[in-house]
């Protein structure tokens, strides 16, 4: 499966592709070494070159990632990577414009779940294997505070790309 690492002004992203869709996107290690061997370790992958619907993806990503945010939603991704309930999760993600936020158990309630399924959407999100293209940066908790967040950099990643997309950040 081949890859394409990228730059950005948050740093190199990566992105991993098949015939079906996406099969993974990286958000900036530390180093580009790091961004590539994170991306690699989701799969097997080589360099290669992207075809145009990548490419454009990765020209979205860029323009996402230079304050200009755009919707990922019509990205095809390579279900195969994920559980049904996952990529269920994911569809409701997905639906999170650029700006706003919706907690764990909004999302669990919108896939017809009560509140005790958020545990469930959190580690759905967890394993997200397409950060910023299915947004759970935009999943917060309850009381509105950034937690959970596994890409690079954690909470304070979360946290800039909120800001750059224009949300609501309360602070303590």
């Amino acid at each position: 499966m081949p890859h394409a690492l990228f730059p950005t002004q948050f740093g190199t992203c990566g992105v991993a592709w098949n015939e079906t869709g996406l099969t993974a996107f990286q958000l900036p290690e530390s180093t580009e070494a790091l961004t590539e061997k994170s991306l690699a370790a989701r799969g097997r992958t080589q360099p290669g070159d992207p075809p145009e619907w990548v490419r454009e993806v990765v020209v979205r990503a860029q323009l996402h990632l230079g304050g200009k945010p755009q919707d990922f939603s019509g990205t095809a991704l390579d279900a195969s990577c994920a559980s049904d309930f996952q990529m269920a999760v994911y569809v409701q993600t997905q639906a999170i414009q650029p700006g706003f936020k919706k907690s764990y158990g909004e999302i669990a309630r919108l896939m017809a779940m009560g509140n005790e399924a958020a545990r469930a959407v959190g580690v759905a999100l967890a394993a997200n294997p397409w950060p910023l293209i299915v947004p759970c940066h935009r999943v917060v908790s309850a009381g509105d505070k950034m937690t959970g967040f596994s890409a690079p950099g954690g909470v304070r990643t979360k946290t800039r790309l909120l800001a750059l997309e224009g949300a609501e950040l309360l602070s303590e």
